[in-house]
């Protein structure tokens, strides 16, 4: 334990009651302060919502009470931990994250100063110094953790102990005491003082009787000090304890068995004569490809004298991903280095023929390999474990562990010895391997495009290769980068040479993918190495991997995950885990998972017989539904609603309020497109033209004008198959403003006087504002000012009469538009200062920045530049995400610096208006780039204002379709 940091200034002690030192003195906190203050250390550098920690510490979430609370208590913690330093919300331990709703605090602590991260880190340092082998190092580790253990005051968190959100790091940090624990019992037992041990082992086999391990350790410890009757009744009462609840405790069995027949053998060295030297490693692998950078790291992290080195290095990743090749390029590189030989076992983790290796199978072939006589070799594990140990010490030796299932298999055969290097491929991540024995995890991916196609060259040979390369590279991105599909589609090219590459790949890109990349041995077929890894799932985490088959999207999210399968966030998120930690699917991004393309394919499968299909994907349909609207309503929220159904039992949407609906609309895009479709085709109408609603704001801010094609192609007909008049004119409506902004006027003016005929027969007249809105858009757009200025007349009659204020503000700024093109300047500024003022009144900022634009190009064409610029500064002041509105007020706003003389500005405003609206294909743009030009080049003195005036005249007005 470190001193120094106990005794300077903050120390926070966990390992127990919690506490806070500052200068070694005790500062006194109350219950919610302690509360507070653990939920920030369980979350630690990560911000943390207020609407979570008010619900913890209030159970209100929402209240401007909980709130309030929430606010004093943050300010009472930050004076606690730094007395003096008031107001820094940004800066001090406490940080203040994000704004408004989304607010959160963020504990910037030194890991160093909490005793349990010291306690930690000692655990650490003794394993490391037992590895040297030797008493001097073994006194020293035996001294760092009796010093840790002498720190532990008691169960972790123990204020917390009933609260559900500390119960799983409580139970870790359990784990970590256990493992200090027996840690520390090798070493004193290495070093002959057993009954130092005698105390702490007593104690926590009395704290929990049925941990078979502390039991064990126990037993040794007695045995070893003489004690040997106890050492058997330790057993015995072990056994009984056990036995009730139907546990087979092999391990303690054996032990007193040896113990009862005085046959425990204390560590002994190496055998007599010169040690074998054993080659077991199989072949290099031919053809290998890719992978250069993850070796040459592994290679630095394996062989290296620095801080970095790991002698433990674990090659992970799903199927079919190429672990053993690489594991195998790797070993063969480093054999050199490793005169005293090179151990190999395949521990079968993964078979679906035979059962995996136990450790004793495989210390037992280890230790021949080694030289030691078969007679020789103990019969139990512990015995196997330490004979091995004895073998390996001070030797320089390579040990491959492939296809591992379990940090508890590869434990076991792992050496104790700083001159030995061990590689551990799996397909779990085995985290435990990580954190507690210091291995060095590299993960493998799929093969980049340039290493995929490379694979099928070589496999195929570069002459035939080379006479296709389109083909070649479809076969490669239709086995998704995954190594054992490239080679079987290569196989299966090499094997047919009459066959063209473009016929295999049309061949694959057909239904059926996995059938293609077949083969009589299991272990390089796709489906069967897949299913190895599906059949080792625990039912729930497998149900969940097949109904993921049914998810369109290209990701997903664990919220989404959990409606899918009708869980609890919580429930999935432990799910997810298991199938990321099996390698059936991918965190890409921390929160966002994915299935390759061929896992998505075998998943599909699997779906197919899913009795529950129908129910998980209308719960999916759901989630995404009702997350869609909340997040429409906070982007566009005086956008009239519509009526939608409340979800299914088990579906929780996304929490709007926790995150930016912009920023979720941005990431979800290609799911919610996927997500139209999927409810078209499920049959699922009412979910179609909803969803296709309820992305139509954020589409077309962002000018996605294919994409709200799409989606609203499809919501119409699904509006048409329920005969909803209503639905059908608003699908109608946005599928105007996309056809408009393809640049198909007449189809758009088509679309909305059938809109208008769509709601002749129902009493909608907000509806026909809207549409009367559009079209005034629209003919404007098409230069028709008369018939704009009437439409946007009766949108604001309409509005009126039917009492939308949000709707009035819009159509008065549309009529005050309209004044302005024909020239009544003040006229258009008397009707948009009427739509400011309910803008204001309604806090609409998205409808203001329609009339702040408007309001500015009236001041900019009465003179008034100086107006005209804070108008437009107003107008991109408060858009948020629209794109289109951002370009125009852009161009604007330079028209006005120019007039003012300040060419730098102009430059600037045109220069993001340009790149905006070429980014979008608006029109216009390159009338503003010719305005751009004149800031960037010399005209000839002569003419030069006449020349100006002119490209300035060439700008036509743009107008984005919401007024």
């Amino acid at each position: 334990m470190s001193d120094h940091v106990a005794s300077g200034r903050m120390h926070v002690s966990i390992l127990g009651p919690i506490q806070l030192r500052r200068d070694g003195v005790l500062v006194p906190l109350g219950p919610q302060l302690t509360t507070l203050l653990a939920i920030l250390l369980l979350e630690l550098g990560k911000p943390v919502p207020s609407r979570r920690l008010a619900t913890l510490l209030t159970g209100d979430d929402v209240s401007d009470a909980a709130r309030a609370t929430l606010r004093s208590h943050v300010a009472h913690l930050r004076r606690a931990l730094e007395p003096g330093e008031r107001g820094r919300r940004d800066k001090g331990l406490i940080a203040t994250v994000g704004r408004g709703t989304a607010a959160g605090y963020r504990l910037d602590l030194d890991p160093a100063c909490i005793d349990a991260v010291q306690f930690e880190e000692s655990l650490r340092e003794g394993r490391r110094l037992l590895t040297f082998g030797d008493a001097e190092q073994a006194d020293r580790a035996a001294a760092i953790l009796r010093t840790a253990l002498d720190h532990w005051h008691g169960e972790p968190y123990a204020d917390l102990a009933d609260k559900p959100f500390a119960l799983a790091e409580i139970a870790r940090l359990r784990a970590v005491h256990r493992a200090a624990l027996l840690t520390y019992a090798e070493a004193i037992n290495g070093l002959g003082r057993h009954a130092e041990a005698m105390g702490d082992l007593t104690g926590a086999v009395a704290a929990d009787p049925y941990d078979e391990g502390l039991r064990c350790m126990l037993a040794l410890t007695l045995y070893r000090d003489g004690r040997i009757d106890e050492a058997a009744e330790v057993c015995r009462q072990g056994l009984a304890l056990l036995g009730r609840r139907g546990i087979d405790a092999s391990e303690l069995h054996a032990l007193q068995r040896d113990i009862l027949r005085r046959e425990v053998r204390q560590p002994v060295g190496g055998s007599a004569g010169r040690p074998s030297v054993p080659r077991m490693l199989p072949p290099d692998v031919p053809c290998f490809v890719g992978r250069a950078q993850e070796l040459s790291r592994a290679e630095a992290r394996l062989t290296d004298r620095d801080e970095q080195r790991s002698a433990i290095l674990l090659v992970l990743g799903p199927a079919g991903v190429g672990k053993t090749s690489s594991s195998l390029r790797l070993a063969h590189r480093l054999a050199p280095r490793f005169s005293d030989g090179q151990l190999y076992a395949n521990l079968r983790g993964f078979d679906a023929t035979a059962a995996a290796l136990a450790p004793t199978e495989v210390l037992r072939v280890f230790l021949e390999a080694l030289g030691v006589a078969p007679e020789q070799i103990p019969t139990n594990l512990n015995g196997q474990i330490a004979r091995y140990q004895a073998q390996l010490r001070d030797r320089r030796i390579l040990i491959m562990l492939d296809n591992a299932h379990s940090a508890d298999q590869v434990r076991p055969l792992l050496p104790c010895s700083t001159t030995c290097v061990t590689v551990v491929t799996s397909r779990n991540r085995m985290s435990s391997l990580i954190a507690v024995d210091g291995a060095h995890p590299l993960t493998l991916g799929l093969l980049d495009e340039g290493e995929a196609g490379q694979l099928v060259r070589d496999r195929i040979g570069t002459d035939r290769a080379g006479k296709e390369p389109e083909a070649v590279s479809e076969i490669a991105r239709l086995c998704a980068g995954l190594p054992l599909a490239l080679s079987i589609a290569a196989a299966r090219a090499a094997a047919n040479p009459q066959f063209t590459l473009r016929s295999l790949a049309g061949d694959l890109a057909g239904a059926g993918v996995l059938d293609r990349l077949t083969d009589s041995d299991s272990s390089v077929d796709v489906r069967a190495v897949f299913s190895w890894s599906y059949q080792a799932l625990t039912p729930a985490a497998a149900r969940l991997f097949r109904l993921l088959g049914l998810h369109p999207g290209p990701d997903f999210t664990a919220a989404s995950a959990a409606s899918l399968a009708g869980l609890s966030r919580r429930t999935a998120n432990a799910l997810l885990a298991e199938l990321t930690g099996a390698h059936l699917t991918q965190e890409r991004v921390p929160g966002r998972y994915v299935l390759h393309d061929l896992l998505r394919a075998y998943a599909g499968e699997l779906s197919e017989a899913e009795p529950e299909r129908q129910a998980a994907r209308r719960r999916l349909l759901d989630h995404y539904l009702h997350s869609a609207v909340a997040a429409d309503r906070v982007l566009m929220p005086y956008r009239p609603p519509v009526a939608v159904v409340a979800p299914e039992e088990g579906v929780t949407p996304e929490d709007i309020a926790e995150v930016d609906p912009l920023a979720w609309f941005t990431v979800e895009h290609q799911t919610l497109i996927a997500m139209v479709d999927c409810a078209a085709q499920a049959g699922l109408d009412r979910h179609a033209w909803q969803l296709a609603w309820a992305t139509a704001t954020y589409l077309g801010r962002g000018s996605y004008w294919h994409d709200v094609l799409t989606t609203q192609s499809l919501a119409l007909s699904a509006a048409s198959r329920l005969d909803d008049r209503s639905a059908q004119a608003q699908c109608r409506r946005e599928l105007s403003h996309a056809l408009a902004g393809l640049g198909r006027p007449e189809q758009a003016r088509d679309q909305l006087h059938r809109a208008l005929a769509d709601l002749a027969d129902v009493a909608d007249p907000i509806g026909q504002a809207y549409n009367h809105l559009s079209l005034g858009w629209l003919y404007e757009l098409q230069g028709d000012r008369r018939a704009a200025i009437h439409h946007d007349r009766v949108a604001l009659d309409l509005f009126r009469r039917g009492g939308d204020r949000s709707g009035q503000a819009r159509a008065l700024n549309a009529v005050g538009w309209d004044y302005a093109q024909v020239g009544n300047y003040r006229q258009a500024i008397g009707y948009c200062r009427q739509a400011l003022s309910l803008h204001a009144e309604l806090s609409d900022d998205a409808g203001a920045v329609n009339t702040w634009d408007t309001l500015g190009y009236a001041y900019h064409h009465l003179g008034e530049y100086g107006i005209a610029v804070e108008c437009y500064e107003q107008a991109l002041c408060l858009n948020v995400g629209h794109r289109f509105k951002e370009a125009e007020a852009l161009a604007h706003l330079g028209d006005c610096h120019h007039a003012l003389g300040d060419m730098a500005a102009a430059a600037n405003s045109w220069g993001r208006a340009y790149a905006i609206m070429t980014e979008l294909r608006i029109g216009g743009a390159e009338a503003v780039r010719a305005k751009l030009e004149l800031t960037r080049t010399s005209l000839p003195a002569v003419g030069h204002a006449e020349g100006e005036r002119r490209a300035l005249r060439t700008a036509p007005s743009i107008r984005s379709p919401a007024k």
